[in-house]
């Protein structure tokens, strides 16, 4: 089993002048740990789950490939990008230059988008939830196109390019994996099963939940024929290592349980993940253990 890290929030001691500090010393530190992958929110605004909106919050494509810059093995990317928050091309050539950059290291993390706050906050349309999902499968339409190298027309209901032109393509071939973000059993596992390289579920869900939400994605693969193995399964959850809360044990058993029913990468996010301590204890303690399982 991978271990992923999550970083959803960037309210560290220092404020503003240190953040970047911080977020290099945590990238660093998980690649050194023994860390899969480092994992950023597309939010523009801080979610209501993890904090107060006005709290800082850091554009994900530029966070990224600053973390890129200063690490060498760790997998990058976004948990998950809105899909109504760029342009189809423009998000491809966003994940195409991290993948260069980064030299095979992005994923391309993907959803239907839900704050509208954050959107209407900032003047980016906000259509309802159908014409989102239509929009999501338009752009992973045009991300597999643009991703083929081939240079021709894309006529979608709400996307139209005259020209799929992507250079450099990414270095990681066929291309950067495509993960999709969501639980929906009618549409999102549906798109995950025809066109993605990952799923992302919350560990939250329980594992007879997960359970049923992959067996949903099996059928979904058999339905098109596609090998239900070719989709790493994946499942982000949340840990405190600190006293009274978690041990190391703890966390085992639960990445046990999980790989038992079928996930292969969990994302943990860490509400003190910036005195950098967690992250050595997963390296010491936790990653090497549940690398064997």
């Amino acid at each position: 089993m991978r271990i992923g890290l999550q970083v959803p929030s960037f309210t560290w001691p220092g404020g503003p002048a240190q953040i970047g500090t911080r977020l290099a010393e945590i990238a660093r530190t998980a690649e050194e740990a023994g860390f899969a992958s480092i994992w950023v929110m597309d939010h523009f605004f801080q979610i209501q789950y993890v904090g107060q909106p006005d709290e800082p919050m850091l554009e994900s494509y530029t966070a990224l490939g600053y973390m890129a810059g200063v690490t060498k093995r760790i997998r990058l990317g976004t948990m998950v990008t809105g899909v109504v928050y760029r342009h189809p091309g423009i998000l491809v050539k966003e994940v195409s230059t991290l993948d260069v950059l980064s030299r095979g290291r992005a994923y391309l993390g993907i959803g239907a988008a839900w704050n509208e706050r954050e959107a209407l906050g900032l003047g980016v349309p906000f259509p309802p939830l159908k014409e989102r999902f239509e929009r999501l499968e338009e752009t992973l339409q045009i991300a597999k196109q643009m991703w083929s190298g081939k240079v021709a027309p894309y006529e979608g209901k709400h996307y139209r390019l005259t020209e799929t032109l992507n250079s450099p393509q990414p270095v990681t071939k066929p291309h950067p994996p495509i993960l999709i973000g969501g639980s929906g059993e009618k549409r999102t596992l549906k798109l995950v099963a025809k066109y993605a390289d990952a799923c992302n579920l919350f560990a939250a869900m329980g594992v007879d939940e997960l359970r049923r939400k992959l067996s949903i994605l099996k059928s979904y693969c058999q339905e098109i024929g596609r090998p239900y193995d070719e989709i790493e399964r994946t499942v982000l959850g949340t840990v405190n290592l600190s006293p009274g809360n978690m041990t190391s044990g703890q966390v085992i058993e639960t990445c046990r349980n999980l790989a038992d029913n079928g996930i292969q990468h969990v994302m943990f996010n860490m509400p003190n993940v910036h005195e950098l301590a967690p992250l050595e204890i997963f390296g010491r303690e936790i990653i090497p253990a549940v690398d064997r399982l």
